[in-house]
């Protein structure tokens, strides 16, 4: 069974259902399943370790976690048209899996979320390529085939998976071509996965 890793941070709930999207988009494809994680927050003064399991939610994520993947879906809520602290202190840690490259050919996505039409989220997503890119992952993003990537009015990107979040909104509420993106997202990034390992493996 090939696996794909869907890691995000999420703060208020919105990058959480784009990622849960992501996972249906993955798990449409035959042979391939997702494995949910998410990172903890991290905070201006020294606290106490967070537990390995999250009060709710899915599990943290650990080192182990990129080593047995066999593809990457990486999301973050947008922090001044960057990735979010947790998720980068996460992969400022990976220094051991790039010096022995074990990400070198796998391929990977990004998502984000913003509360503005404007709030940087096409730089949020290319913040989160960088270290793929360090890492020798390959880049999977969403084409203009596609047409709810002309239609959308809300989030979607080339670069990736995307939500707009109306302002004073307690639930995350996706709009249709939002999940029809993250969802042909996580397909695409399962059907490269799944072709690489079938390359690897002959």
């Amino acid at each position: 069974m090939t696996e794909i890793l869907v890691l995000f941070y999420s703060r208020h709930g919105t990058t959480a259902e784009l990622a849960r999207h992501i996972v249906r988009g993955v798990e449409s494809v035959r042979g391939v399943t997702a494995r949910l994680r998410t990172v903890p927050p991290v905070a201006p003064t020294t606290t106490a370790s967070e537990p390995a399991v999250p009060p709710a939610g899915p599990p943290y994520a650990t080192h182990q976690d990129l080593v047995e993947c066999a593809g990457l879906a990486l999301g973050s809520p947008t922090r001044f048209g960057n990735m979010a602290a947790p998720l980068k202190h996460f992969l400022d840690g990976t220094s051991s899996l790039w010096i022995n490259g074990t990400l070198d050919r796998k391929p990977a996505a990004v998502f984000t979320s913003t509360s503005s039409m404007h709030g940087g989220q096409e730089s949020t997503l290319l913040s989160m390529m960088l270290p793929l890119l360090h890492h020798g992952m390959y880049l999977v993003g969403l084409p203009y085939t596609a047409p709810a990537l002309t239609r959308t009015r809300t989030g979607g990107s080339p670069y990736g998976a995307s939500h707009l979040a109306a302002e004073g909104t307690s639930t995350p509420r996706l709009s249709e071509d939002e999940r029809e993106l993250a969802q042909l997202l996580g397909r695409r990034l399962a059907e490269l996965a799944a072709a690489v390992r079938a390359v690897r493996d002959a």
